[in-house]
């Protein structure tokens, strides 16, 4: 059920695109800034779920590639979370127009948000929603502008007009980034708000602006969803209607051109985490200005100032007489930047495309829907990986054409099954898998299965698999990169 403000139900719909190249090399494109766990342990869309808990069922907009990661947040937040899967990105605009016309009734509030964000205060954000309710009950769209602390280049901003009753603001227009002066001005103003990206808005409001301002986006996504398949949790829109759809922002498409728009300020503690230098200032820093994230047990600073370290929990990072640094350290990829350089992350991350590393899209490990794996050495004719499966999960029935495996448990108990044979493999015993055997391995346990896989053979690529049977309904279309 969800939640009843003003007399009307509120959805909350969370916005799970994005890649996230400017926290690169911790953001990656098949695993990006969303899904990391960056502050506490715990990821942003994850606190992103947790803060909408309280107004019920929740709708996630995201990527067939990465519908398991965002069940993997909602199961860690404790809430359901139904996915609509957009066949491609399209910026918000279209992804807006299919949460819209996948759930609610037409008087219903959809409350649009970010997946990415990070807002500590809980309670702070829910009354800020209950605040805005009657405003978007009376067919205004709500947009929420966050009270700059600070003149920032990072941010766009809204301007604020005439103060209205319900305790929101005309909106005056939406503005770019500015620069440093301009941002300067836009605080000692006091009209000025920073672009937070979160709406609250009727069904049949937000529907009627499409069709107004949007209409070939709207007609895309309509014809799109009446042609939708689903799955249980997952809504999969029609990929050849929704192709239709012009890919533009909802500010672009909507906000700058409606007259109807209007601005609920929040004064609470929220940032965008849009940069390295961003995320910095979200860590406690010493007498020197240090801060750590990541493994900070595993950071010395010596003769140091200003300077942010994440660090790698396998690997010491020591720094030693510098100052004004970003410094990231991840298992297949080192990043070091100035300060005021770190905004140029996104073009060194589209060169490494380009020069097609695969640092610049996949990380080391690779995250699946019964766990994940580590690829920690490659060799000629050699492969070592360290596998995690989750309790109760399992990999795929299949086998292999041009290579043989070994699999040695090192944490809890595997069911194995090879050909004809099922058996359990125990702590500190191991298998071995034949080159051409049919194979699955699955933990039937409580605790997560930890095992080491060794990969001999002629070729070791990850689309040396024919699949048999998987429980997560994958196939090679899934994934670039079809492993396990």
């Amino acid at each position: 059920m969800n939640s009843v403000v003003s007399n009307h139900i509120v959805c909350p719909i969370v916005l799970c695109g994005g890649s996230g190249t400017r926290l690169w090399p911790l953001s990656r494109r098949d695993y990006s800034k969303q899904f990391v766990p960056l502050i506490g342990g715990r990821s942003l869309l994850e606190m992103t779920f947790s803060r909408l808990k309280p107004f019920g069922s929740i709708v996630a907009i995201g990527s067939e590639a990465q519908r398991f990661l965002v069940d993997e947040a909602a199961g860690l937040a404790g809430c359901d979370v139904t996915q609509v899967l957009e066949p491609f990105a399209r910026d918000t605009a279209p992804a807006m127009a299919l949460g819209a016309l996948a759930v609610g009734k037409a008087n219903d509030l959809l409350l649009f948000c970010p997946a990415d964000h990070f807002i500590p205060d809980d309670e702070a954000f829910v009354e800020m929603v209950q605040g805005a309710a009657p405003a978007a009950a009376e067919g205004k769209i709500v947009t929420f502008g966050v009270v700059p602390h600070a003149p920032s280049t990072a941010y766009g901003y809204i301007e604020m007009g005439e103060k209205l009753e319900n305790g929101c603001f005309q909106s005056r227009g939406f503005l770019e980034k500015p620069g440093i002066e301009r941002a300067t001005q836009f605080l000692a103003s006091g009209k000025h708000v920073w672009n937070a990206g979160i709406f609250l808005v009727r069904r049949d409001v937000l529907t009627d602006a499409l069709a107004t301002f949007a209409p070939t986006t709207l007609k895309a996504c309509e014809e799109a969803i009446s042609h939708h398949s689903k799955d249980g949790r997952f809504i999969r829109p029609d990929a050849a209607a929704f192709a239709n759809a012009e890919a533009k922002s909802i500010d672009y498409a909507v906000m700058e051109k409606a007259e109807n728009v209007v601005v609920c300020p929040f004064s609470g503690s929220w940032s965008d985490v849009g940069s390295w230098n961003a995320l910095a200032d979200l860590n406690p820093a010493d007498e020197a200005g240090n801060s750590a994230g990541g493994a900070t047990g595993n950071v010395k600073a010596i003769a140091t100032e200003n300077t942010f370290v994440h660090a790698d929990p396998n690997r010491l990072v020591v720094t030693v007489g510098v100052k004004d640094l970003i410094v990231v350290d991840t298992p297949d990829a080192v990043m070091i930047s100035s300060r005021d350089a770190v905004e140029s992350i996104k073009q060194v991350v589209s060169e490494l495309a380009e020069e097609d590393r695969s640092q610049a899209v996949a990380h080391r490990k690779v995250a699946r829907p019964w766990g994940a794996y580590d690829s920690i050495e490659i060799g000629e004719r050699h492969q070592v990986k360290r596998i995690t499966v989750k309790p109760g999960a399992k990999l795929s029935l299949q086998r292999h054409h041009h290579r043989a495996e070994h699999w040695i448990v090192v944490k809890g108990t595997a069911l194995v099954t090879c050909d004809e044979r099922k058996f359990l493999l125990r702590e500190n015993e191991s298998t071995y898998i034949p080159l051409g055997a049919v194979h699955r391995m699955e933990n039937p346990g409580k605790i997560p299965l930890e095992m080491i896989e060794v990969q001999s053979g002629t070729y070791l690529g990850e689309d040396d698999i024919v699949r048999l049977d998987d429980d997560y309904g994958r196939n090679f279309s899934d994934l670039e990169s079809p492993a396990e």
